[in-house]
């Protein structure tokens, strides 16, 4: 469907595609009952998804659940071509990327499932690599006010938790479930954001306050000026793209695994992290004060935030820092990759977990 937002003489064409046939699994973080283990029961609920968005909803990651969706194999040319406005060269060269399927969570991870993680003691067997804060974000309680019908911050997303933090939140969930979680590489994040599309965001050329969270001051090509809330935003409050997954754009900044490069001359074309130095980051190295804790590789972030211009929420976009900082304006989600039958997605019953 198409919406075109009404302000002053100032008006842009929106493509909101509907997700279809979106295939995933929920990781139960956090059980109802004594029965039911923290986030370790994987769960195919055979709930009327066709239904449910027929009735004009989004399906969204529960609060204790962690909702994760299929990115289906495929190629896509990343970054963005030479005149696409406010490109930058780290946005090239284009390359042709080749990528293997995996899953992602829906939306960055909350404040709600972060808290189940990071509280969780270990058990027998486990052994987790340093302490999380369970309440390390800025935008939670009272701070910077409730939105309308918000009754807490729960599904908000995650902030301030640095790339190291977000690595040991899959450490966690690796060896409480066995399977293989980890930050979504920069191809990844970038092929699973456009779902298909080739425009500056996933639903067209420009975008608006109403469709993401960011600066409503300033705008983007010919799209409109809108609300500028200040604040982070409840996960799944603008719509989805293709492939289900919401707040791709704005919101949050997002932690990928790979380390900074200024380009994309020689990277992967795989899919895969690039996680090799770069001369740059030498450079930077040598300006960083003498302290060993961050004398590290700086680590790529994506999609734009609450607080940040419209043209920084592109899907191209590149922006990076070092893996101990955590701002207001970072968060992160996880990917999952396939390990035998039970998250092969040939063994999943469609009937069960289509989404259409």
């Amino acid at each position: 469907m198409t919406a075109t937002p009404a302000t002053g003489p100032r008006t842009a064409t929106f493509l909101l595609r509907q997700p279809r046939q979106v295939q995933g699994f929920r990781e139960v973080l956090a059980g109802a009952s004594a029965a039911v283990s923290p986030f370790e029961q994987l769960i195919d609920e055979a709930d009327d998804f066709e239904a449910f968005f027929a009735e004009g909803n989004a399906l969204i990651a529960e609060p204790l659940a962690l909702t994760m969706l299929w990115i289906p194999p495929g190629r896509f040319w990343m970054g963005s071509p030479p005149m696409e406005p406010e490109r930058s060269d780290s946005e090239g060269p284009q390359q042709l990327v080749q990528l293997p399927g995996f899953f992602m969570s829906q939306t960055p991870i909350t404040q709600a499932q972060w808290r189940a993680v990071a509280r969780s003691p270990e058990r027998h067997g486990e052994r987790w690599g340093h302490t999380l804060n369970p309440t390390p974000s800025r935008f939670q309680g009272d701070q910077g006010g409730l939105l309308a019908g918000e009754a807490n911050t729960d599904n908000r997303p995650v902030e301030k938790v640095s790339w190291h933090d977000a690595r040991e939140f899959c450490n966690r969930l690796n060896q409480r479930t066995g399977r293989h979680y980890t930050l979504p590489s920069e191809a990844q994040w970038e092929y699973a954001c456009r779902a298909g599309s080739s425009t500056p965001f996933h639903f067209g050329a420009t975008i608006t306050p109403e469709l993401a969270n960011y600066d409503g001051s300033y705008t983007y090509a010919n799209g409109p000026k809108g609300e500028y809330r200040k604040q982070t935003t409840p996960v799944g409050m603008f719509p989805a793209n293709a492939w289900g997954l919401h707040d791709m754009h704005g919101n949050v900044l997002e932690w990928c695994l790979d380390e900074w490069h200024a380009t994309y001359e020689g990277a992967p074309t795989d899919g895969s992290a690039w996680v090799t130095r770069s001369e740059s980051n030498q450079t930077a190295k040598k300006t960083i004060e003498n302290n060993s804790s961050r004398d590290e590789e700086r680590r790529l972030l994506r999609g734009g935030s609450w607080n940040g211009l419209p043209g920084l929420c592109r899907s191209a976009y590149r922006d990076h820092t070092l893996p101990v900082d955590a701002g207001s304006n970072v968060g992160f989600r996880v990917v999952c990759l396939p390990q035998g039958p039970s998250l092969n997605p040939s063994s999943i019953n469609p009937s069960t977990l289509a989404v259409s």
